[in-house]
């Protein structure tokens, strides 16, 4: 669950991270009775879940309480990547001597947290990463033994932060680090922390992920949730009991097994073509599992082919394809599907598709083939 901005600020405040004094607003008048609450200068963060804000012209300063209100107004309502502005955060505005960055996240590879930092804050840290990778100070956290003062002065000195802000830097690393890990995260960036002219170092942003699976550990999880409105393809996906992500692409994706899905996202891609989607049915693959899942994946105008990559292992995959075809039968198609069946009873299975007489089911014996054809099929009279 990725939270919006003023949410992590939210939980960072309840583990005294100092953040920003701020108010959220969903309308201009709202807006301007904050700035009058904070002030009059604030600055008005549109609270969408990605990044790109500033330069999609989400975030504006106001001099006073109208300008804010102005702000507000342009703000709201905006498209920002496929994220429609519904709430804007105005928060207190300061003078910024310096910005830096800060993140811990899980490193699965090495089984522990990963805290990072450097010295050039307010960019995109990949940028950072490949441009000038000795800009970023790296420490690793055994979960078992904790965060200790030499991990956080490791980070502090080996990021090169700036004296003026040492002090201070240092001190808001162990409640950051245990606000990750009391709160079951598996991300917490902050970009930029930065140090004010009064000498305070400050979370100027806060980019949080949880771990949706820990909710039975956190009550107010739920009420997080209650700010997100999930896409109606997700929902029902959810009710179904199917993994499902949308994306932006034209070719629906359903797999058997998360690794197989996303191999098939990336199959796609070197075959020209872009995935609609993520789906994995997980280990069954019914009749009615289908049928659920080619119902919510063809539910989006967008997709123009489905692709069905299944590997049958203890499924059988003549099994499969009787779902497939019952499934065909429930629903009304409109777009062609793609279906690669390897493993158990797979030449039994492809046998049954080739034999369907819907003209819409294309049976394919390879991973690439079946991409391929997918793709041609997605692309078709737009060229």
């Amino acid at each position: 669950m990725d939270l919006f901005e003023y949410q992590g600020k939210e939980l960072l405040r309840k583990f005294e991270v100092p953040v920003p004094e701020g108010r959220v607003a969903t309308n201009p008048d709202e807006a301007r009775a904050a700035a009058e609450g904070l002030g009059g200068k604030v600055v008005v963060k549109a609270q969408v879940q990605v990044g790109g804000r500033g330069k999609a012209g989400g975030i504006k300063l106001a001099s006073n309480p109208d300008e804010a209100s102005s702000a507000a107004e342009q703000i709201l309502g905006m498209d920002i990547k496929g994220h429609v502005v519904k709430r804007v955060l105005i928060e207190r505005a300061g003078i910024i001597e310096s910005e830096y960055y800060l993140s811990f996240l899980l490193d699965r590879s090495e089984r522990d947290v990963l805290g990072m930092m450097s010295a050039k804050g307010g960019i995109d840290i990949e940028e950072v990463a490949e441009t000038d990778p000795d800009a970023i100070a790296r420490v690793h956290i055994p979960p078992l033994l904790g965060i200790s003062d030499f991990h956080a002065r490791e980070l502090v000195f080996g990021a090169g932060i700036d004296a003026a802000a040492r002090k201070e830097a240092i001190a808001i690393i162990p409640p950051l680090y245990r606000a990750f890990v009391e709160s079951d995260a598996s991300l917490i960036e902050v970009n930029p922390l930065v140090l004010m002219d009064t000498g305070r170092v400050v979370a100027l942003d806060a980019k949080v992920t949880l771990d949706d699976s820990a909710d039975y550990r956190h009550p107010y999880f739920s009420e997080l949730k209650s700010a997100h409105e999930v896409p109606e393809q997700e929902r029902l996906a959810k009710e179904k009991g199917l993994n499902f992500i949308k994306l932006q692409g034209d070719v629906g994706i359903i797999g058997n097994g998360a690794g197989l899905v996303m191999s098939t996202l990336d199959v796609v891609k070197a075959a020209g073509g872009d995935s609609a989607n993520f789906l994995d049915v997980g280990g069954g693959a019914g009749a009615e599992l289908l049928s659920n899942a080619l119902e919510i994946i063809t539910s989006d105008k967008a997709v123009k082919a489905v692709l069905v990559n299944i590997f049958g292992g203890i499924t059988r995959c003549d099994l499969v394809a009787e779902g497939i075809i019952d499934a065909f039968g429930r629903l009304d198609m409109k777009v062609p599907v793609v279906v690669r069946l390897d493993g158990t009873n797979a030449e039994q299975g492809r046998k049954m598709l080739a034999d369907a007489p819907d003209e819409l089911l294309i049976a394919e014996k390879t991973m690439l083939g079946a991409a391929e054809k997918a793709v041609a099929l997605a692309h078709r009279g737009t060229d």
